[in-house]
């Protein structure tokens, strides 16, 4: 008995270590230094580690108070099934998805902001790994921040468009994203038209289709089988998603299934990139805690209000004042 407990306990501290070491992370306060929007007011904390887990451990308390953060999907063909799921290009990877999540303070609501990738934005100079700095860019493409600058250069952008301090930064990739969606058992979205997408790999007919992760990630890319083709159409069909998640993890047994469980952790931490705030399985953990009492009803899902761009007329620009006044209210 006393030996098959020390093996139990090993198992689990391994298991503890392995997802642990799967998550990468940037230091972004560090990179961006004090030359950022204000914080959340004082008395608000940001998510606190949890302790690792121990017969002795007591459970973490779910962090609480406003919080913002950049969660953003790159198409990184890093790995094989990222390359087998239609990533970018090998030397690189751009941000595909772009959302910032304002959570409120009693953590009862959500309200989930897209940033079309072909918003025209003023990109700022970025700190580089190499210790250098990018040019300011005008009127470049919102999703080439993270392309010459990375996560740090994505969340310097967002902030310096929206005026909201990005609490914590999340980056999750498509093989991640699959494995989320099949850890669920798939997730059901219904669709008013037939969408027929060959860049995609997407052939649904209109009604209610049970979809499989590598479906999802077809639905959340597909742009030219939807609306006029642009990505205004995507972020829609993105927005579905997130809800129809929700309310497919509040629904799931995946909780009582320990291996199962393992299996979803192992296959997300290993696609996660996320700011040193975040970096550990006790930290995620806390943020996880701290989301449960959201419901889908306690949801909201908007886009940055935009106009066709005067110089583009395949590029938007921020609709002002509107785009402002949304980015006031989650400071």
């Amino acid at each position: 008995m006393g030996c098959a407990l020390v093996l139990a306990a090993a198992g689990a501290g391994w298991a503890y270590w392995h997802l642990n070491q799967n998550i990468r992370s940037v230091d972004i306060d560090a990179a961006l230094g004090d030359d950022r929007p204000a914080r959340a007011p004082a008395g608000v904390p940001a998510v606190s580690p949890a302790p690792a887990p121990s017969v002795s451990a007591t459970p973490s308390v779910p962090p609480t108070g406003v919080l913002n953060i950049l969660v953003l999907g790159s198409d990184s063909r890093s790995g094989s099934r990222n390359a087998a799921l239609g990533g970018g290009d090998s030397t690189g990877a751009r941000s595909d998805t772009a959302m910032v999540v304002h959570l409120n303070a009693d953590r009862t609501q959500a309200t989930v902001v897209s940033i079309p990738r072909d918003t025209l934005v003023t990109r700022p100079a970025c700190p580089t790994s190499s210790g250098g700095t990018t040019s300011t860019a005008y009127s470049a493409m919102f999703n080439s921040a993270y392309a010459v600058g990375g996560p740090v250069c994505a969340v310097k952008t967002v902030e310096q468009l929206t005026g909201v301090r990005m609490d914590h930064y999340i980056e999750i990739d498509f093989a991640g994203f699959a494995a989320l969606v099949d850890a669920l058992g798939g997730v059901s979205v219904t669709t008013t038209v037939d969408i027929d997408d060959d860049l995609s790999h997407l052939h649904l007919e209109a009604g209610t289709h049970r979809l499989d992760g590598t479906e999802a990630l077809a639905f959340a890319r597909t742009r030219h089988g939807v609306g006029d083709g642009s990505d205004l159409g995507r972020i829609g069909l993105q927005q579905q998603l997130i809800g129809a998640l929700l309310k497919e993890a509040g629904e799931t047994g995946l909780l009582t299934d320990p291996a199962g469980l393992y299996r979803m952790a192992d296959a997300i931490t290993d696609s996660l990139t996320t700011d040193t705030g975040l970096d550990s399985l006790g930290e995620l953990k806390g943020l996880a805690q701290s989301l449960g009492a959201i419901s889908p009803t306690g949801l909201t899902t908007v886009t940055m209000p935009v106009v066709t761009a005067p110089s583009d007329p395949n590029r938007v620009v921020a609709r002002e004042p509107a785009a402002s006044e949304l980015w006031a209210s989650l400071r």
